[in-house]
């Protein structure tokens, strides 16, 4: 992790300008291509919903603006941040947090994140350490194709955590699609950054060597 300078940030204006916002977070939803993705999945035997953590993880890790978060009147960037699911156990209608360690390689992040869900499932809980901060915030909406959503979040908290959202799968022209949507503070990134986001998410779906 390091402090950035801000005496020296080309960002630094529209850090000020926007974290005086007392909603500073937007929201983008849009639909990704997963068709490749999905088989490739399945092909293998592997679990979705980690899987796509994966993806949402390592597209985040490659693009600095995830990885700053706002600490008091300090911005720091985290060498990685670690996805943040929400879990449900066998026969369970309620949720559970549990953090996913995040490494670029698939198989090792597969492997740590059955062993971390296994030991989360055995003890589920709500808690969650205020200070932690190098999290992505990840949830999943299966029964909707929604095309938008909004979060519930302290608003007089410095909370700059991305917060990714999936929802349901819809067919068209034999083609996989899932919306995606992704929330972030708007002091620390714009539109264009987002958007080079979603690339990223597509590049990766459509990687056929990005579970080996």
């Amino acid at each position: 992790m390091r402090t950035i300078d801000l005496t020296t940030w080309p960002r630094r204006a529209h850090y000020e300008f926007f974290r005086q916002h007392s909603q500073p977070h937007f929201s983008v939803t849009a639909p990704v291509d997963v068709t490749r993705f999905r088989a490739e999945v399945r092909a293998r035997g592997l679990p979705y919903m980690a899987s796509t953590a994966y993806v949402l993880a390592r597209a985040a890790n490659e693009l600095p603006p995830f990885r700053w978060r706002i600490r008091g009147e300090t911005v720091v960037e985290h060498e990685r941040v670690h996805p943040s699911v929400i879990d449900t156990g066998p026969g369970s209608e309620l949720f559970h947090f549990c953090t996913l360690p995040y490494q670029r390689g698939a198989p090792g992040f597969l492997q740590d994140a059955a062993q971390a869900l296994a030991a989360r499932r055995a003890q589920p809980t709500l808690d969650e350490d205020p200070a932690q901060d190098d999290l992505l915030y990840l949830s999943s909406l299966p029964w909707v194709a929604f095309t938008g959503i909004t979060h519930a979040m302290h608003l007089s908290l410095p909370d700059s955590i991305p917060r990714l959202t999936t929802g349901r799968f819809t067919e068209e022209g034999g083609r996989t699609q899932m919306p995606l949507s992704v929330q972030v503070h708007h002091a620390l990134m714009d539109g264009r950054h987002v958007g080079a986001y979603f690339e990223a998410v597509q590049t990766l779906l459509d990687d056929p060597g990005l579970l080996d």
